[in-house]
C-alpha cells in the first residue's frame, strides 16, 4: 500500500487516480494526525509526503511528520514532493531520511518511475555470493576480481541494475569505475538501449548546453547544422556521466534541471523535451567535502546518488593482482602472437607489492608496455621494473622537499612544470601522468600563468 500525505485534495486526487491506474493500491491523508494514524495501522510499502500543511509555506509541519515517520518505521521508502522554491527544504528532508523528492508540477513517468525504483529497491534483499554464483546471474564477464570487496559490489550493482535508480560510483583514477557502470547497464532491462558516455571533465563550459542537450542550426555563430545532444542520444538507455566532481557551478545547475524533471531545450528551440533515461555518475572526487566547500551543490548530489559505490584502490585488493595481471597476458598473447608468454611466480608476488597509485590502469600499461620491450616468454621482475621505473605515474619511493622548503602551491606548480617538459607540451599525456583531466589541467596552467606552447597529441 502506497500513502499519499498532502493537504491539498486536487493533488491527493491526482496521485491515487495515477497510482491506481498503474495497480498499486493508495490510501490518502489531509494531515499528519491523520497520516500516524494511518502508518501505525497499515504500515505502507512507501510515503509521498507534501512538506507544508497550511499557509505557512517554512516546511516545518511536514519535517517533523517526516521525523515521525522516520521514528516509527525508518525503512519505510519516503518521496517528498516540492516546488523549486523549496528544494533547499527537499535537501534537508533527504539528510533526515527521504529517499528522493519530485517538483511540482510533476512528470507522470517520472514519479511513477521513482516509485517503482524505490520500491524494487526494498523488495531486493541482500545476499552473500561465490564469484561462479554471480556469473551465472550475471553478465560480468570484464570485471576481473574475486576479493571479497569486489564481490559485495558485484552482488549490489547486479541487485540495483534491474531498477532505475541513480549510481555514484566513486573511487580513484584507473580503478575500473567504467566498466562498473557498463555492467550496471549490461544487466539492466535498458541493456539493449543506448549507454552513452560522457567526461564531463572534458567538455567546456561554453559548449556544456550544445554537447549535451544539442543544438539547432543557426543557434550560435558557428552552428551550421543540428546537433543531437548526448541526453536525446541515451534517451531509452543509460547515460554514463564520468568527471562530475570536474562540472563548473553553472553547468551544475543546467544538469540537474534535467535530472530533476527529465526535459531539456535544444538551443535554438523553445520546445521542451522529454528524455527517458538512467543516470550513472562517477567521480574519483570526494564530493561531500566538495558541498562543504560549496563548490559542489548539494541538491545535485543527492538526486545522482541514491545508492553509491565506492571501487577499492588495487592496493587494498592484493589478491586480484594475479587475476588482472593473468587476465591481460591472455588477451595480450594473440594481440602481439606471443603464446608462450607467462609470469615469473616472484614477479608475480613483486606486482601484489607495488602500491600502483594509477590502478588497473597502470597495472594495465606496465605489463603490455613490459611484453613490447623484453623479448623473454617467461616475465621476471626485472623486466616488470625497468618498465615501473619510466611509468610517468609512478609515486613509489619519491623524495619530498623537507617541511617548510615550500607550500603546496609551489609543489604543484613544479610538478605541472616537469610533466609538461617530460611530454613535450603535449597536454593529454601530461593530464595523465598527473591524475588531472585536460580541462583540469588547463585550469592549472592558467592559475599558475605557467607558459607553453601546446604540442598536438
Amino acid at each position: 500500500m502506497i500513502l499519499v500525505i498532502d493537504d491539498d485534495i486536487a493533488v491527493r486526487t491526482s496521485l491515487l487516480l495515477l497510482l491506481k491506474d498503474e495497480g498499486y493500491d493508495v490510501v490518502d491523508c489531509a494531515e499528519p494526525a491523520t497520516a500516524i494514524k494511518s502508518i501505525k495501522k497499515n504500515e505502507p510499502q512507501l510515503i509521498i509526503l507534501d512538506l507544508n500543511f497550511s499557509n505557512d509555506t517554512s516546511g516545518r509541519e511536514g519535517m517533523q511528520l517526516l521525523g515521525q515517520i522516520k521514528e516509527l518505521n525508518s525503512s519505510i521508502p519516503i518521496v517528498l514532493i516540492t516546488g523549486w522554491a523549496s528544494i533547499e527544504l527537499a535537501v534537508q528532508g533527504m539528510k533526515l531520511g527521504a529517499n528522493d523528492f519530485i517538483n511540482k508540477p510533476w512528470s507522470n513517468d517520472h514519479l511513477l518511475q521513482s516509485v517503482k525504483t524505490l520500491l524494487d529497491l526494498k523488495e531486493k534483499k541482500t545476499e552473500h555470493h561465490t564469484r561462479k554464483q554471480l556469473d551465472k546471474t550475471y553478465n560480468f564477464q570484464h570485471i576481473i576480481g574475486e576479493d571479497p570487496k569486489m564481490l559485495n559490489i558485484l552482488e549490489t550493482i547486479g541487485r540495483v541494475a534491474g531498477t532505475d535508480a541513480s549510481i555514484l560510483i566513486m573511487g580513484e583514477s584507473g580503478t575500473g569505475k567504467e566498466l562498473i557502470a557498463e555492467a550496471i547497464h549490461q544487466n539492466s532491462l535498458r541493456k539493449n538501449k543506448p549507454f552513452i558516455k560522457v567526461n564531463l571533465g572534458g567538455i567546456s563550459t561554453s559548449l556544456f548546453e550544445s554537447e549535451m542537450f544539442g543544438h539547432m542550426r543557426g543557434a550560435f555563430t558557428d552552428a551550421r547544422f543540428d546537433r543531437t545532444g548526448r541526453f536525446e542520444m541515451a534517451n531509452k538507455g543509460t547515460i554514463f556521466l564520468d568527471e562530475i566532481g570536474d562540472l563548473d557551478a553553472g553547468s551544475q545547475v543546467k544538469l540537474l534541471r534535467v535530472l530533476q524533471d527529465r526535459t531539456y531545450e535544444v538551443l535554438g528551440s523553445s520546445r521542451s523535451k522529454t528524455v527517458d533515461v538512467r543516470v550513472v555518475c562517477a567521480t574519483n572526487k570526494n564530493l561531500n567535502e566538495m558541498v562543504s566547500r560549496t563548490t559542489f551543490r548539494e541538491d545535485l548530489l543527492y538526486r545522482i546518488n541514491l545508492i553509491t559505490v565506492y571501487l577499492p584502490a588495487l592496493r587494498d585488493r592484493p589478491k586480484d593482482i594475479p587475476l588482472l595481471v593473468n587476465y591481460f597476458i591472455d588477451n595480450l598473447k594473440e594481440i602481439y602472437r606471443r603464446p608462450s608468454l607467462s609470469v615469473a611466480p616472484g614477479a608475480m608476488k613483486w606486482l601484489q607489492q607495488l602500491p600502483l597509485p594509477g590502478n588497473i590502469r597502470q597495472l594495465k600499461n606496465i605489463v603490455e608496455r613490459t611484453i613490447l620491450v623484453s623479448k623473454n616468454d617467461e616475465l621476471d621482475i626485472d623486466d616488470f621494473r625497468s618498465q615501473l621505473e619510466l611509468s610517468p605515474v609512478k609515486k613509489g619511493d619519491i623524495q619530498l622537499p623537507g617541511i617548510g622548503t615550500l607550500t603546496l602551491e609551489e609543489v604543484e606548480v613544479e610538478m605541472i612544470k616537469r610533466a609538461m617538459e617530460y611530454h613535450k607540451n603535449k597536454i593529454a599525456k601530461a593530464a595523465v601522468s598527473l591524475g588531472l583531466t585536460r580541462s583540469a589541467l588547463y585550469r592549472r596552467l592558467d592559475k599558475y600563468q605557467i607558459p607553453y606552447d601546446e604540442a598536438e597529441d
